[in-house]
């Protein structure tokens, strides 16, 4: 039944209005045939009352006739009586005689058992009553007191009153059907010309909810058409506006921050790259001093030319990634991703003797169109992250498939697993499981972002699935 409600408020304000036009035409048509029906009813009444019980009086002191006695109608008065009209006189409650006015006479009429119960109940207090005869139809009755004791009732057909009422209600049906069908069209159109200023609004409000705010620059649709201001839904689209305006202010600001930051990255990590390599060079000339050196100075050479080391490499990463960051295009060539496996695999064989290294590649090469170097890169980091965050004896499992438009990375061991507070954010720059491990492994928390950064500047992805005893990094590049 949910599926049947409106969803959109203009379909609830026009099934609104529908409703309080039914309810309204159906309490007008109830008041209508019910003040009808009383009407008419009391117009009966009064007919009764005018014509008396002249006709009831003339069955007094007369034997019940015989069903269709010709001889009873002659005697009874049907002077100045309706037709249809029925007479009725009741001796201690029991009806000795019936009878009722047709166009050729009087009829006498069989009552049944219940038919004569129901007169034997109507008071005799000069008030009309409604009493269902089923040898007959429905009468309206006037029961009075005759001079001998007897009850003597006198009464007209219901029938006029009942035709007159259903034509009404026929009537009455027909016009509200066609009343409320027109106003449902009529309102249905009202609302909407109402609501197009909002409908204006949600247009733009869809257009603005998918667009990328994340990062980059973000050009703003043309604000919502701004309509009446004293009216709700101009205020509404008033307010839309300066909201979207406040929001564009902030995406300006923000884009002109990551650009001077990321220009600021780029240079800082191109400046550094030549003082970076000229302390590892110094440090690696003393180290090859031919005279004796105290273990002490030897020591700190050694500590002075790793951390060089280590440094130059964490301003390459800083460098690439800003060089992405910038949008900068990468070299688009054929690349056989399945040699870039083998060799990325021999590598990490020969750095982690301690680990298993297991391969799963699919017969036919599989090719794809990025640069060579940096899916190198993606590679070397998603084992190099395997390697380094798992104890020896892990199985690292990589297996290679296609469908033949997107090739499938899969890097996969059952190591411990990555904590789950650390995987949102695992792909973000400076991301570390173990902060106090890192100065001994020489990770500075830039792989896995930068493997996100190559792949997408490729058009792919890298998603994670990781749990204890299973992890799993997956790398998808199209055009395969």
């Amino acid at each position: 039944m949910r599926s049947l409600r409106p969803h959109t408020l203009r379909a609830r304000l026009t099934l609104g209005l529908l409703v309080l036009l039914a309810v309204s035409c159906a309490a007008v048509g109830l008041a209508a045939v019910v003040e009808l029906n009383g009407f008419l009813t009391s117009r009966l009444d009064e007919q009764l009352t005018e014509a008396g019980n002249r006709f009831a009086v003339s069955l007094e002191h007369k034997e019940e006739p015989k069903k269709d006695d010709h001889d009873g109608d002659e005697r009874a008065d049907t002077r100045r009586q309706a037709t249809g009209t029925f007479g009725a006189r009741l001796v201690d409650g029991t009806v000795t005689n019936a009878a009722v006015v047709r166009p050729t006479g009087t009829l006498n009429v069989g009552l049944t058992a219940a038919d004569r119960q129901r007169l034997a109940a109507v008071p005799a207090d000069g008030r009309g009553h409604s009493v269902g005869l089923s040898s007959l139809d429905d009468y309206r009755v006037i029961a009075t007191r005759g001079l001998d004791g007897d009850v003597l009732i006198t009464g007209m057909p219901l029938e006029p009153v009942e035709a007159a009422v259903h034509r009404l209600e026929l009537v009455a049906g027909i016009v509200f059907g066609a009343a409320l069908t027109a106003a449902g069209v009529a309102g249905a159109l009202w609302v909407r010309w109402s609501l197009r200023p909002l409908s204006r609004v949600a247009a733009t409000a869809t257009r603005v909810s998918e667009l990328p705010l994340a990062s980059g620059e973000v050009a703003l649709p043309p604000r919502a058409p701004e309509s009446d201001p004293r009216g709700e839904v101009g205020r509404v689209a008033g307010a839309f506006n300066r909201m979207l305006g406040h929001v564009e202010d902030a995406l300006t600001k923000r884009h002109a921050s990551e650009e001077r930051l990321r220009s600021f990255a780029a240079d800082a990590s191109h400046e550094l790259r030549t003082p970076v390599a000229s302390v590892r060079g110094h440090a690696e000339l003393a180290l090859l001093h031919p005279g004796p050196l105290p273990p002490e100075i030897t020591r700190a050479l050694q500590r002075i030319a790793a951390e060089s080391t280590r440094m130059g490499a964490m301003v390459d990463d800083l460098l690439l990634l800003a060089r992405l960051d910038a949008g900068r295009p990468l070299e688009t060539a054929p690349v056989d991703l399945t040699r870039l496996v083998l060799d990325a695999l021999t590598d990490a064989r020969a750095t982690g003797s301690g680990h298993r290294w297991e391969l799963d590649l699919p017969e036919d090469p599989v090719t794809v169109t990025g640069d060579a170097h940096r899916l190198q890169q993606v590679l070397a980091n998603l084992l190099s992250n395997a390697r380094l965050h798992t104890p020896a004896g892990t199985k690292v499992t990589v297996t290679l498939e296609t469908d033949g438009s997107t090739a499938s990375l899969k890097v996969h061991d059952d190591g411990p697993g990555i904590p789950e507070d650390i995987q949102p954010g695992v792909f973000e720059r400076f991301t570390r499981a173990d902060r106090s491990t890192k100065a001994e492994t020489g990770g500075a928390g830039l792989g896995l972002s930068i493997v996100a950064a190559v792949v997408e500047a490729h058009g792919g992805s890298v998603t994670l699935e990781s749990g204890p005893g299973s992890t799993t990094f997956t790398v998808r590049i199209g055009d395969a």
